[in-house]
């Protein structure tokens, strides 16, 4: 190699060893890879041609309810030399991280679902602000949409993960912005109940998804759970970011507004933060307001092999979409239409492939 000419650059970035790579990337490190499999989306999006159907009194209209079950790939790729962030309160810093392509895809049609570029860091702590360690995912949705959701990663534990419950009905916008809470009364989440006027939208037909269960639609995190039966999960790294520093849950059943709300319960996120932005057109439709993630890297016992393991990847996200919802004029609500959160819900158990 020539000599470095004087007055070059001291910070010139160049790759490093892999081992050197690795432990920047903190709990990041097991992400770089190809990781595939199948998970479960629900989304419910407004319908602008059922407009034209006037709502069925008492009944949410105007709306369709999208379930898809999906077969997923996922590409992490090293970003090899460091990502120096200049400082000015105090010294700099340098990033670490992957870069990532998402592509996901309807598991029974083959049809395009959703494809997302992105980049994963790990941030050290740092004196200014006073932080501590954490991570950030930067992501740019086609339909319009760039996100940086912030969070904290849980270093490997023994063990398999916490997964909770992720509740799908929509709910009243609040402030600070909410995260649901409960299942309520709309029909298009009510298996049991099918479209009460046939010419509006309502939801994917049964038919398409035989495999739909009201379990899934209360709760897509069921997925997951099942996928882990009859597994030894040896350790799990959770990396948990959101684009809020705060969740605010429901504490039971939210009916369609302007009917009483319930009481709510406030989670902090740590180092959650960030946030979204979205096309104007999205701005006036379905805006993308919040998105809340969590991601479990796990080491599972290969059930073949007791001196083997392999590593599988599952997430289950929420993307609160704001738009508002046509329903039958009332007294109290002479209007017919009242803006909502709609969490759009996607799961994955991805396992990474050679």
């Amino acid at each position: 190699m020539p000599p470095q000419p004087a007055g070059a650059d001291p910070g010139v970035r160049k790759v490093s060893g892999v081992n050197e790579l690795l432990s920047n990337l903190g709990p990041l490190q097991d992400l770089p890879g190809l990781w595939s499999g199948t998970g479960f989306n629900l989304i419910a999006r407004p319908d602008f041609a059922a407009r034209s159907v006037p709502p069925t009194p008492g009944e949410p209209a105007h709306l369709f309810l999208e379930l898809n079950f999906t077969l997923e790939s996922l590409k992490f790729d090293f970003i090899g030399s460091p990502i120096p962030n200049r400082g000015f309160a105090q010294s700099d810093i340098n990033l670490f991280g992957v870069h990532y392509l998402q592509q996901i895809s309807d598991r029974n049609t083959g049809g395009a679902l959703h494809i997302e570029p992105g980049i994963w860091v790990n941030v050290p702590a740092t004196t200014t602000p006073a932080e501590s360690a954490s991570i950030a995912r930067m992501a740019s949705i086609p339909h319009g949409t760039v996100m940086l959701a912030e969070g904290q990663a849980n270093p490997a534990t023994p063990g398999g993960p916490n997964i909770p419950v992720a509740n799908t009905a929509p709910f009243g916008v609040q402030a600070p912005t909410p995260f649901p809470g409960g299942q309520a009364a709309f029909p298009q989440y009510d298996l049991t109940v099918v479209p009460p006027n046939p010419a509006a939208a309502f939801r994917t037909p049964a038919a398409d998804i035989p495999e739909i269960t009201q379990e899934i639609i209360d709760n897509p995190n069921s997925l997951l759970t099942a996928a882990l039966q009859g597994f030894a999960v040896l350790e799990t790294t959770t990396l948990n970011v959101a684009t809020v520093g705060t969740v605010t849950t429901n504490d039971g059943p939210a009916p369609l507004p302007p009917a009483p709300q319930p009481g709510t319960t406030t989670v902090p996120i740590p180092d959650g933060g960030g946030g979204t932005e979205n096309l104007p057109f999205l701005e006036a439709n379905a805006t993308a307001a919040t998105v809340f993630a969590t991601f479990w890297i796990e080491k599972i016992q290969d059930p073949f092999s007791p001196d083997r393991h392999f590593m599988q990847l599952q997430y289950s996200q929420t993307v609160l979409l704001n738009f508002p919802l046509d329903v039958a004029p009332t007294s109290a609500n002479p209007a017919g239409s009242v803006n909502l959160s709609w969490p759009h819900v996607s799961v994955a158990t991805l396992v990474k492939q050679f």
